[in-house]
């Protein structure tokens, strides 16, 4: 049985806040590559203190870092 997916829209965020991944990962007290891997989409577990973090620093909430795709939508 198909579920769906979660998407992370870090890059997204990103490019429309003016920060660099850089600075994000500075602010949040994040690795570079953890930061590169959210922008990927290549994450397989989330840390709801990773996710608080990105959130306070990007001035978001969750529903603005995170997208729930259904099984129908997702593109094989």
């Amino acid at each position: 049985m198909e579920y769906g997916t979660i998407r992370i829209k870090l890059d997204e965020l990103l490019k429309a806040s003016g920060l660099s991944k850089n600075m994000l990962s500075h602010r949040a007290e994040m690795q570079r590559t953890q930061i590169n891997n959210f922008c990927k989409n290549q994450i397989t577990r989330l840390d709801i203190d990773v996710l608080a973090r990105l959130c306070t620093v990007l001035n978001c909430g969750i529903g603005d870092l995170l997208e729930f795709i259904p099984p129908e939508k997702i593109e094989k």
